[in-house]
């Protein structure tokens, strides 16, 4: 049996400080980033499931801030990590296809991270969970900014154990679990890893002294082979898929309640989200974008919307949801304000600061956002409108791409299943969205592309 006095330290074998109260920083808050893994827009309860149990995450939402338009900058994985990491399109770091256990490529050196930025401020930071920004010692997130990592290098997937049809799989050796830059095991038991990761960020947690924190938390799950405790397998109405995000509420809860006995509850912004839409292919064994169309690997906005709550008690207004556009890429600008961090000035930062959303004190702005694939511009939305000049439908298309001819436009707010293509309607939405789109193809930098 699990028990909260033993927890830290019986599941990790991780020497972490006892429990203690901490003063709070003076100004900087701590700051908890928490990413889940192909987690659908509808996959929680207080986004509209009705047979998964979510009650932490509902509870964070109704003493926080619920997005209902929030965005990943890509709907696969690594680019999408890339993004968040670094508040730039990925086309910017190179980052713009999912990374394998025989990839060369990783994070570039000359990319700024959020923990690097923070880390300048004053914070000590932590990964727990899935990196996928590129396996070689030179690109884990020692090499970038965290003082500690715990956790797997890639998807869970990509080893050998994993079965057929697994990306990858046969080519890759056994799934490594590292503590920093040494591999702890190979072929950790995934039914324990959120537990263990949760033991980790929890222990993370209770560490901290005087300095302010920064804990980023990418989970392994649901993206599949779908692994559940011994706690949780068998207890969702959903079946496996609702056992894994089940105990990632758990989990989640867990961080709270930590927070909270350490007293840094009001010193503490804590924001989850995904980084990507739901497998789809998988069937069963995937999730749901709910209202939205399609999901992971498409354009659509059941690839690339996911929930998103952000909760600071005392800063962030509870019980409020909000309809302003945001972006994963916003999330390095963002926390860079509220650590009096310096946001790099010398490159192109596509994200920008949420803090007055958060606050209650600005309803968003207009933003335009770009769909991009790999390195190929899909889609554009402006305000309300969102222009199709590509698809890749993987349900109806599984062979891929299409040319889209005429260019297919819905307003997002009115159909956000984007079932209703008004481009014959209003073609001078159409004109300056496909100006929109030119211009930036025309003044948008690649970096060197990571495979």
């Amino acid at each position: 049996m699990i028990t909260r006095r033993n927890f830290a330290q019986a599941l990790t074998g991780a020497a972490f400080a006892a429990p203690s109260l901490f003063p709070a920083p003076a100004h900087q808050p701590n700051i908890i980033m928490i990413y889940a893994d192909d987690l659908g827009y509808g996959d929680l309860g207080c986004y509209g499931h009705p047979t998964i149990r979510t009650p932490n995450l509902d509870r964070m939402a109704a003493e926080g801030l619920k997005f209902t338009q929030f965005y990943s900058a890509a709907p696969v994985c690594t680019p999408s990590r890339a993004a968040l990491m670094t508040g730039r399109l990925p086309v910017r770091s190179g980052m713009t296809r999912v990374l394998f256990p025989y990839s060369d490529g990783g994070m570039p050196d000359g990319e700024i991270t959020v923990a690097e930025t923070l880390r300048g401020a004053g914070y000590r930071t932590a990964c727990v969970g899935k990196w996928h920004l590129g396996w070689q010692t030179k690109y884990l997130p020692t090499r970038h900014g965290f003082d500690s990592y715990f956790g797997i290098p890639y998807s869970n997937d990509m080893t050998p154990t994993a079965g057929p049809g697994a990306p990858g799989s046969a080519k890759s050796p056994p799934l490594p679990l590292y503590r920093n830059e040494e591999v702890l095991e190979r072929e950790p038991d995934q039914s324990r890893l959120t537990e263990r990761y949760t033991a980790e960020a929890v222990g993370f947690i209770r560490q901290q002294s005087r300095k302010p924190f920064f804990l980023y938390y990418p989970q392994t799950f649901p993206h599949v082979p779908l692994y559940a405790g011994a706690k949780f397998k068998g207890k969702s109405l959903r079946g496996l898929y609702g056992d894994v995000v089940e105990e990632i509420d758990w989990s989640v809860g867990e961080i709270l309640r930590t927070v909270k006995a350490v007293g840094q509850d009001g010193n503490t912004l804590i924001v989850f989200s995904s980084d990507n839409g739901p497998w789809l292919i998988r069937k069963e064994f995937g999730g749901s974008a709910g209202l939205l169309r399609e999901g992971k690997g498409t354009t659509w906005d059941g690839g690339m919307r996911e929930p998103c709550i952000a909760r600071w008690p005392g800063r962030i207004p509870a019980g409020r949801t909000t309809a302003a556009v945001a972006s994963t890429m916003d999330m390095l600008p963002t926390f860079a304000a509220y650590a009096g961090a310096q946001v790099p000035k010398d490159r192109e930062i596509d994200g920008q600061s949420l803090a007055p959303v958060l606050e209650g004190k600005s309803e968003g702005w207009e933003r335009t956002l770009y769909y991009w694939s790999d390195t190929e511009l899909r889609a554009v939305r402006k305000g309300p409108w969102k222009l199709h000049v590509r698809t890749n439908n993987q349900v109806d298309q599984p062979g891929g791409a299409r040319d889209v001819n005429p260019p297919l436009l819905y307003h997002l707010e009115n159909d956000p299943s984007e079932k209703y293509d008004l481009a014959a309607a209003r073609p001078e939405i159409v004109k300056d969205l496909l100006a929109v789109l030119d211009q930036h193809k025309q003044t948008t930098r690649f970096g060197e592309l990571q495979r």
